[in-house]
Formats: C-alpha cells, structure tokens, sequence
C-alpha cells in the first residue's frame, strides 16, 4: 500500500438483543504505536480485540478507542426497598405529627434516593460471548474506516513530498552550477587582499598555490553529490510500500546535514542564498514528514 498517515477517524455501531452501542475510534501522530482503551464494565476481554487490530493495521500513531454500549430499560427488574422507604417515613414522622409537613405522597416517596432499586438481569455465557463478538466486528469496522481516513491523508502527503523532494534536488542543481564558480571567486579575491598588502611583491604562483588550497577547503562537490543521491533515495522511500516515516525522517536529517555544510563552505552570496533556500525546504519537509506513518 502507498505511504499512510497518522491521523484518522472511525466509528461503527451495533445492536443485539436488548443491547446497543457504538464504537469510536481516533488517532493521531507518535512515534510509536500506542493503543488506549476505553470499554464498558463487564466486557474487559474487547481491550484485547482493539489493540490487536490496531497492531494488525498500523505500525504509528497514539490510537484511541472507545466502546459506548447501553442495555434497554426493560431488561431488567425493579424493586422497592422497603427498609430504606421505612427510615425515610420514621425520619419524617415528627415532623408530620406537628403539622410542620404534609403527610408525604407515593410519588414523592419513590423519587427518594434509594427507594427504588434496578436489578440487572445477569447474561448467560452463551449470550455474553455473542455479545462480545457483535462488539469486536463494529471495533474492526471502526479501524477500518479510521485506516481508510489515514490512507486519504497519505495520498495528500505524497503529493506534497514529492514536490518538496523535487525542489530539494532543483536547489542542489543549482547550488552545483554556482558552486562551479567559486574556485575564480576565491582567486579573484585573495588576489586583490595579496596584493592590497605586499604589493608588487606578490607572485602570481603563490597566489595560485594558495587560491587553489582554499578552493579545496571550499569544495562543495561531495556534499552535492550526496545531496542528490538523497534525493533518489526519498523518491524511493516515497515509491515504497508499507510505513517509511521513521526512514523519511532519518534522511532529513541526512538532508540538512549536507545544506549546513554547503553553507559552511560557501564563498560567494548566491551560493548561501541556495543553501538558505534548501534548508527552508528541507525544514519544510521534516515537517510534513512527522505525518507519515
């Protein structure tokens, strides 16, 4: 599959028998791939199902996913606590002897806190499982859709990859072509200095010798080359299947390595101009290159 980002959204829902829930899932950028669990009390076992599918599916990312589930009103029964209901009735006694209260009513005594009890109906092993495996289908259909939310963003990430790789190696033709250049630079320079302090004294073979020793130092040829080599190697990675962020991000770092050393060396203003603008691009880059999976 084409390079994948990191961030995405799913959700599924489901009903079976008197139950009925949804599941959500999301993630975002990490370097790593982190599963957070979030499920209702009894169904501990779907913690298992989500962050194996999460690891089934991706290889980065912090996911994030949530089981919402409810059981309907009429499952289970309802019973008056009358131990509770007769301390309420002894509390208020004296008060109603005295006529400083009315006598209370049914509907004011069942809103009482603790009055009236829900008793859960239990769930048979059959039905439980049953339960569970509805449940593990939507969480599947949920990192489904989320990884399809992902592959979405990817597609746009390659589109602006490539053109930023493109640029990189533009800018690296161009700073070979003015760094073409450098050796009469540094010539033409150290001549002028030579000769603004010895004058006449200063021999043109010494003013080759040492022109052609600082030209050495300001070579830039091996940091091009690697330049460009790196750039076929991100198209490759970006040409790839399966996750290639980590390596993406490596090369970045291999990228603005030889940009620094380029500006380093430079001798003239249009060539630390270029290397100015292959750091801007390669900064631009790394960015985007936090996205990818």
């Amino acid at each position: 599959m084409p390079i994948s980002g990191m961030t995405g959204f799913g959700r599924a829902e489901g009903a079976l028998g008197a139950w009925s829930w949804a599941v959500e899932a999301r993630s975002v950028n990490g370097r790593n791939l982190e599963v957070r669990f979030r499920g209702p009390p009894g169904f501990e076992s779907l913690e298992r199902v989500a962050r194996e599918g999460a690891q089934s599916r991706f290889q980065r990312g912090q996911l994030t996913v949530g089981v919402q589930a409810k059981r309907s009103e009429g499952a289970g029964s309802v019973r008056i606590n009358l131990a509770q209901l007769e301390r309420y009735l002894e509390a208020g006694a004296a008060y109603v002897a005295t006529g400083a209260v009315t006598p209370p009513q049914l509907d004011g005594l069942l809103a009482l806190k603790g009055v009236v009890e829900v008793e859960e109906a239990g769930i048979d092993p059959v039905a439980q499982a049953a339960l569970e495996a509805a449940m593990a289908a939507s969480i599947g259909t949920a990192l489904d859709e989320m990884a399809r939310g992902r592959a979405e963003e990817g597609a746009t990430l390659l589109g602006v990859l490539s053109a930023q790789v493109s640029r990189i190696g533009t800018l690296a033709g161009e700073a070979r072509d003015v760094a073409a250049g450098q050796p009469a630079v540094i010539k033409a320079r150290f001549e002028a200095r030579l000769k603004e302090l010895a004058g006449e004294a200063a021999s043109e073979d010494r003013i080759v010798q040492e022109a052609a020793a600082m030209a050495v130092k300001a070579d830039v040829a091996e940091e091009l080359d690697r330049l460009s080599g790196h750039v076929d190697a991100a198209r490759g990675l970006l040409a790839s299947d399966g996750g290639v962020g980590r390596r993406l991000d490596f090369l970045t770092q291999e990228f603005m390595r030889e940009a620094n050393t380029l500006c380093s060396k430079s001798q003239t203003g249009s060539l630390t101009a270029l290397g100015l603008d292959l750091k801007a691009t390669i900064e631009q880059f790394r960015e985007q290159v936090q996205n990818v999976e």
